[in-house]
């Protein structure tokens, strides 16, 4: 059966979809942008703060379905521009460890929502 997974500590949706969907023992969870939740602001001034409220965001979810980052086994990185690899590479690399380190991609995309410069979508067990 499909489960909702649904947190305040994330971005609501700006279209519809969920934020997350449990099936079985997985965890599928939507693109996410650096959008507060609080202010519902999206900080994409910086790449690194960007970045990092990307990853939130995704902890956020996780923490909803009672996982974290060590049970994420895929993840798919979207990039406005790929110049900004080793930004958000060094801060996505302070959520996984090499015991942790889901499969993954990334690509260069020509747009994202709200103009957002990075997305990230995982999929956790």
């Amino acid at each position: 059966m499909k489960k909702i997974i649904e947190t305040k500590k994330a971005p609501l949706p700006i279209g519809p979809y969920s934020q997350a969907v449990e099936i079985k023992k997985f965890l599928f969870v939507s693109g996410q942008i650096g959008i507060d939740p609080e202010s519902g602001k999206l900080l994409n001034d910086n790449i690194k703060i960007e970045t990092e409220q990307v990853m939130e965001n995704i902890n956020s979810i996780l923490k909803a379905s009672n996982r974290d980052f060590g049970n994420v086994v895929k993840t798919s990185i979207f990039l406005k521009d790929m110049e900004n690899f080793e930004k958000v590479n060094s801060i996505y690399s302070q959520y996984f460890n090499e015991d942790t380190s889901p499969a993954r991609e990334t690509v260069e995309v020509s747009r994202l929502p709200k103009d957002a410069n990075v997305e990230i979508s995982i999929v956790a067990f």
